[in-house]
């Protein structure tokens, strides 16, 4: 991805969460000159990787297959002095864009919309082998409790959720015509190292272009504390 449509999608987030009133911690509006001052008083978000994130799967097809997200909180495994059990991030997922197949050998999480279009989430059951299963397909949504047949979108208006337990396939995108979603998500520790099961072999962070100085840095990017 180059520079500058990792900044444009950034200003785009930042838009849709002051559409909503979603205020964000201070450490999200930092600058790259902000964090040449920031000293291990701030290794939690380093360590966390809290922050801004951008996926494009390393398909290099940003508008088609990734979104834009911040994890504003989240632990480490196995760590002592990050040892929160929880974590919790917001998406942007923009009309055209898809997030592919995927599961958590793990984590267990909900996921909310908070606001604009209409979300539309396909759920499968995952054999031993890591495949699809054939049997219908158990969905935790808002307090209830329903089977649907493998393969079926679940459609997610705002304000509704569902929940994602280890091991369910999942994808999701915008429905055609409803605008970008603004997508919550809330979870046990998260860890994009070890804990993810794509259906099919993908990256997860892009390959950067420098085409524009940075607006913010993504959360792989902060300098070590001096």
């Amino acid at each position: 991805m180059k520079r500058s449509q990792i900044n444009a999608a950034i200003r785009r987030m930042e838009g849709l969460l002051s559409k909503y009133s979603f205020s964000l911690p201070s450490f999200c509006n930092w600058t790259p000159d902000d964090w040449k001052s920031k000293g291990h008083e701030y290794d939690e978000i380093r360590a966390a990787m809290l922050g801004w994130d951008i996926t494009d799967y390393g398909e290099e097809r940003f508008d088609e297959m990734g979104f834009t997200l911040i994890t504003l909180r989240n632990g480490l495994s196995g760590s002592e002095k990050y040892n929160k059990p929880y974590a919790e991030k917001l998406l942007m997922v923009e009309d055209g864009q898809y997030a592919p197949m995927h599961f958590h050998w793990n984590k267990m999480e909900d996921i909310i919309n908070r606001g604009g279009g209409n979300v539309l989430i396909r759920v499968y059951n995952s054999t031993s082998e890591g495949g699809f299963d054939s049997d219908r397909v158990k969905v935790l949504s808002d307090g209830r409790e329903y089977f649907v047949a493998p393969g079926t979108q679940v459609r997610l208006s705002p304000g509704e959720s569902i929940s994602i337990y280890p091991r369910l396939y999942h994808d999701f995108e915008v429905e055609a015509g409803s605008g970008a979603v603004l997508l919550g998500e809330v979870s046990m520790c998260n860890d994009d190292k070890n804990d993810n099961r794509f259906y099919e072999k993908l990256g997860r962070f892009p390959a950067i272009e420098e085409d524009a100085a940075p607006y913010r840095l993504l959360c792989t990017e902060y300098p070590q504390a001096r």
